[in-house]
């Protein structure tokens, strides 16, 4: 079972649940009551990487938000983790307490296949000049000079 902030939840949920515990741990002063009005307006998502056992937690903010904000949630983030870690873990997966990180971004990868594909990014856009750069005149290739002919 999943634990996140002292709060019980499903994989489904955890970053939910997540973006629920730092809103509630959120203090009344100016920054955290600023970090909690911009945590509401962002959407959070979960990765947990297998191979390392480290847990990630993602708040995607709007583009809106100017980088002086953007430092408003990622001072207050720390501020609430660091006041509540002692007795509370971020993560803890069967009661043992599991590595972590809080990524703030508002950064959007751009899609290349699909419905929604974003202009400009189709596979030819983004490989032809790959491609391009490989064979062009006059570049030479290591690996084919008099080796195999």
């Amino acid at each position: 079972m999943f634990r996140i902030l002292g709060q019980d939840a499903l994989y489904v949920e955890i970053a939910q649940v997540f973006k629920k515990r730092m809103m509630e741990l959120a203090g009344d002063d100016g920054a955290e009551k600023e970090f909690r009005d911009l945590l509401e307006g962002s959407e959070t998502s979960y990765i947990m990487n297998g191979t390392t056992e480290e847990h990630t937690f993602f708040i995607h903010v709007p583009k809106e938000l100017t980088p002086e904000q953007i430092q408003t949630m990622a001072d207050a983030s720390l501020a609430i983790l660091k006041r509540t870690v002692e007795e509370t873990p971020c993560i803890e997966v069967n009661e043992v307490r599991q590595k972590y990180q809080v990524v703030i971004t508002n950064w959007e990868e751009p899609e290349i296949i699909g419905l929604r594909k974003t202009p400009g990014m189709s596979s030819e856009a983004v490989f032809k000049p790959i491609i391009q750069a490989l064979d062009e005149p006059g570049r030479a290739n290591s690996s084919f000079q008099d080796r195999y002919f």
